[in-house]
């Protein structure tokens, strides 16, 4: 299992705890250190859709100039962004085989990981 976050997101390490806590080996990425590649985020966007985790709540997002956030039309737009601008992809990404998941939610983690 590879989970991608960043390091000092609050949400992340809730996720993290939650793993060891339940003994789920996994493996990080880090994107701030490690960036995320255009094939990665065309494979995620191609399993759920860019909507799914690209987050529009956050600060990033928010303080994007308005003529950005009007750019992003197409999935092409926003993969592009999101690429740029890791900190705007929900977090934390998930892959364990097919099971694909953005953000931290117990019972979700509960129902797909303890195996």
């Amino acid at each position: 299992m590879k989970v991608y976050g960043i390091t000092n997101c609050n949400t992340v390490k809730k996720a993290l705890d939650w793993l060891k806590s339940h003994n789920v080996a996994y493996e990080f990425h880090d994107f701030k250190k490690l960036g995320v590649s255009e094939e990665k985020l065309r494979e995620w966007d191609a399993k759920a859709g860019y909507e799914k985790f690209m987050n529009k709540q956050g600060l990033t997002w928010k303080q994007l100039d308005p003529e950005v956030k009007a750019g992003v039309k197409t999935s092409t737009d926003a993969l592009m962004l999101l690429q740029q601008k890791t900190s705007m992809i929900k977090r934390p990404v998930i892959e364990d085989g097919d099971f694909l998941f953005f953000g931290f939610d117990e019972a979700v983690y509960e129902d797909k990981l303890i195996k």
